[in-house]
């Protein structure tokens, strides 16, 4: 009777810390978040005389949405982001799921070279590469084009590569033969056949790579210099300087970019949470 009370004490205990821990973790992250709405709708006067966490004086104070829209030109942030967005994703979902068919279904000398070479180059951080990259790009003339930064952004996107292996190593190479032989190609089997079945892996790699183009910022900087060819990421810059910067701006600008993407993730959570549920089931 004494052990089982002592178990029912320390599961009560475990639950305790268990909740007291749940509970610090999201008030660490949606403090952040609380700051970033609240100095959203402070004017600059309020912003200087308060902290970041006072309630700002009035949440109908939408003049900092609209400078921030304008004076960041944040259209053509979105207008390029999008462009950029669209391509990069068709572009490196084709790539991905076309190079992982041929690592799995055909077998060639050097291969497993192939495939290891891609999981030493996941090891390499991206940002050691960009001086290599850029003296490229500069000898290329492709700095300062919208192009340039897509070419790049479509480089080996590893991480969805693995996601098309899995995938592949689940469909039955039956599929592939009975195809053959009822005289379709190759390229027939996989357009026609198997990239249909890939739409949990299409889904989960446009996620991955969707939020790493749309908050990429460091190569945007790098590549796009020019103010017409600002992302959405590099236009919330225009409110910082050498002698300050204006957060209630800044914080305005990005609770305009999280907007898209929370309208497009309530329209879509059905096939995001679909598509990464079956993702994660591999057989």
């Amino acid at each position: 009777m004494g052990k089982l009370k002592h178990m029912k004490l320390g599961d009560w205990i475990f639950n305790i810390v268990q909740y007291v821990m749940l509970i610090s973790a999201s008030i660490i992250a949606l403090i952040p978040v609380v700051v970033c709405i609240f100095t959203a709708f402070k004017t600059d006067a309020e912003y200087q005389a308060t902290t970041p966490l006072v309630l700002p004086e009035s949440f109908g104070n939408f003049d900092n949405f609209v400078q921030a829209f304008t004076k960041a030109n944040m259209l053509r942030g979105f207008l390029n982001t999008g462009i950029v967005l669209i391509v990069v994703l068709v572009l490196s979902i084709l790539f991905a799921s076309m190079l992982a068919y041929v690592l799995d279904r055909f077998r060639f000398i050097g291969s497993g070279l192939i495939r290891n070479l891609f999981m030493f180059a996941s090891l390499i951080p991206g940002i050691a590469t960009q001086v290599t990259v850029y003296q490229i790009m500069y000898n290329l003339r492709l700095i300062n084009h919208l192009y340039g930064y897509i070419i790049v952004l479509c480089g080996t996107d590893i991480i969805s590569i693995y996601i098309f292996l899995q995938f592949f190593e689940n469909l039955p190479k039956s599929l592939d033969e009975s195809a053959i032989l009822d005289g379709c190609s190759y390229f027939g089997v996989f357009f026609k056949i198997l990239f249909p079945l890939l739409k949990p892996a299409i889904v989960t790699s446009c996620v991955l790579k969707g939020v790493s183009v749309y908050n990429e910022y460091y190569m945007s900087n790098l590549y796009l210099q020019s103010s017409e060819l600002k992302t959405i990421s590099t236009a919330l810059y225009t409110f910082t300087g050498p002698y300050g910067s204006q957060y209630n701006y800044i914080c305005a600008g990005v609770l305009i970019t999280i907007l898209p993407i929370l309208v497009l993730f309530l329209i879509c959570q059905k096939q995001v949470y679909g598509g990464m549920a079956a993702g994660a089931v591999k057989g």
